[in-house]
C-alpha cells in the first residue's frame, strides 16, 4: 500500500471525517479503501448506499455484517432512525446476487429478537441453503405460521430440511413437514428431539416406514414412542434396532414381553427340516468346496452368470454373502433389486457382479437394473444394504 493509499484508508475509517470526503471515497479504484469505509459507522446512509452496489463482493459482505450487527445494540429511536436511513440499504443486499453476502446477513441476524421481520421473512425464503437455514434453524421472529408457509411452498428442497432441525417445533409445524413425503425432511424430523410430534402422526409414519430405512431408527430412538408405532416398527426393523425397541423402559410391560418374543423369533433357527432338490444340494455343496478352498471369487461368481447357471449362481452369492439359500431366492422372486444389490454388497463383490445377479436372477430388464453410482460404488448407504440382507434372511409368515 502506498504512502496515498494509506491517508486514504485512514479517512476512510475516521469518523469525524466530511461526508463529502466520504462520499468520494466510496467510489475510490482501491478495495480495501472501500472496505474500510463499509466499517465506518459514521458512514452515512448515502455512502452505505453506494457501497450496497459496490462491483467488489468483500466490500458488500463487510457492508452486511456490519449493518447486520447495529440492530440489537440500538436504542428504539436509534432503531427508528435506522428504519429510514439504512434500511433500504439492508434490504439490497438481501436481495444481493452473491450468496455471500446475504448469508452474512443472515448469520448477524439470525439470533435477534427485533431484527426488522420483512429482512427475516426475505432471508428466510432464500433458496440459497447458507443463507435461509441460519434464520429458518434460530430466529425467534418467525411464527409457527411463518413455518407452515414455508413448508407449503418451500424455495428449495433444503427449506423442508432446514424447518425440521429447528428446535421446539410445535405439532402443526410437524404435521405440515409429514405431509410432504419428503424422505430427507422427515428423517430430520424425527431426528429432532425437541420437536412436538403427535402420536397419529408417528403411528402414520411407522407404517410408512417400510420404504424409508433412514427412519427406522430415528423412530426407534423418539422420546415417548406410541406403542402402535412400537409394534409396527418391529415388524421391520434391523436386528440391532429391534434390540434397543425390546430394551425400551418407557414401555409398559405388556408391550415389552411382546417385543421381547418377536426378538427372539427373529433369531429362531430357519426351519431346514424340508429337503431340498438334489440339484441345489449339489450347487450348495460346490459353493461350500469352493468358499473352503479360496476360490469363491467375483470372477467365479460372474462365470456361473455367463453359464446362465442361475442355481450356482444363488448358491455362490449366499454361501459368500453368509445368508441362507432362500434368502437369495426370496430376492429374485421378489425382483428385488436394492435387495440383489445388498446381498452382493454383504458378500464382499462389487457393482459389476451386481448388475449381472440383477438380470440373471431377477430378470431384470435394463432400464431397471439398479446401477453403481458415478464413483462405481454402491448406489445404496449401508443402512439401508444392512436392513435388506436383515429383511431378505427373515423366514416368510
Amino acid at each position: 500500500m502506498d504512502a496515498d493509499e494509506a491517508t486514504r484508508v485512514r479517512l476512510a475509517a475516521g469518523t469525524g471525517t466530511a461526508p463529502q470526503v466520504l462520499q468520494r471515497l466510496s467510489r475510490d479504484p482501491s478495495v480495501t479503501v472501500r472496505a474500510t469505509l463499509a466499517l465506518n459507522p459514521g458512514a452515512p446512509a448515502e455512502v452505505e448506499a453506494d457501497l450496497a452496489h459496490d462491483a467488489d463482493e468483500r466490500v458488500r459482505i463487510v457492508l452486511a455484517r456490519r449493518l447486520g450487527a447495529l440492530v440489537p445494540n440500538l436504542s428504539e429511536a436509534a432503531q427508528a432512525r435506522l428504519q429510514q436511513q439504512t434500511f433500504e440499504t439492508l434490504t439490497a443486499l438481501v436481495s444481493d446476487e452473491a450468496v455471500r453476502v446475504r448469508a452474512a446477513i443472515a448469520e448477524e441476524v439470525r439470533h435477534m429478537p427485533d431484527a426488522p421481520r420483512a429482512v427475516i421473512l426475505r432471508l428466510a425464503h432464500d433458496p440459497a441453503v447458507m443463507v435461509c437455514e441460519p434464520v429458518i434453524r434460530f430466529s425467534p421472529m418467525l411464527t409457527p405460521q411463518d413455518l407452515v408457509a414455508l413448508v407449503a411452498t418451500p424455495p428449495s428442497p433444503a427449506t423442508l430440511t432446514a424447518v425440521a432441525r429447528r428446535p421446539g417445533l410445535d405439532e402443526t409445524v410437524s404435521d405440515a413437514i409429514a405431509a410432504t413425503c419428503d424422505s430427507e425432511a422427515i428423517t430430520a424430523l424425527l431426528s429432532n428431539a425437541s420437536a412436538q410430534i403427535r402420536e397419529a402422526t408417528l403411528d402414520v409414519l411407522a407404517a410408512q416406514a417400510a420404504d424409508h430405512t433412514a427412519w427406522h431408527e430415528p423412530l426407534a430412538t423418539r422420546p415417548a414412542l406410541p406403542p402402535r408405532a412400537a409394534r409396527a416398527l418391529a415388524e421391520i426393523v434391523a436386528a440391532h434396532l429391534l434390540e434397543a425397541l425390546a430394551a425400551r423402559p418407557d414401555f409398559d410391560p405388556n408391550l415389552a414381553q411382546e417385543l421381547h418374543a418377536r426378538l427372539r423369533a427373529r433369531f429362531r433357527p430357519v426351519d431346514d427340516s424340508q429337503p431340498a432338490p438334489s440339484d441345489q444340494i449339489t450347487a450348495l455343496s460346490q459353493a461350500r468346496s469352493l468358499n473352503r478352498a479360496g476360490r469363491l471369487t467375483e470372477d467365479a461368481l460372474l462365470a456361473a452368470g455367463r453359464r446362465g447357471d442361475t442355481g450356482l449362481a444363488t448358491s455362490l452369492l449366499a454361501v459368500k454373502a453368509g445368508v441362507p439359500v432362500a434368502a437369495v431366492e426370496r430376492a429374485a422372486s421378489l425382483r428385488s433389486a436394492k435387495g440383489l444389490v445388498s446381498l452382493v454388497w454383504k458378500a464382499g463383490f462389487s457393482m459389476r457382479a451386481a448388475g449381472a445377479m440383477q438380470s440373471l436372477l431377477a430378470r431384470l430388464p435394463p432400464d431397471a437394473i439398479m446401477g453403481a453410482r458415478p464413483d462405481g460404488g454402491f448406489p445404496l448407504s449401508t443402512e439401508e444394504m444392512t436392513w435388506q440382507v436383515d429383511f431378505l434372511r427373515r423366514p416368510e409368515r
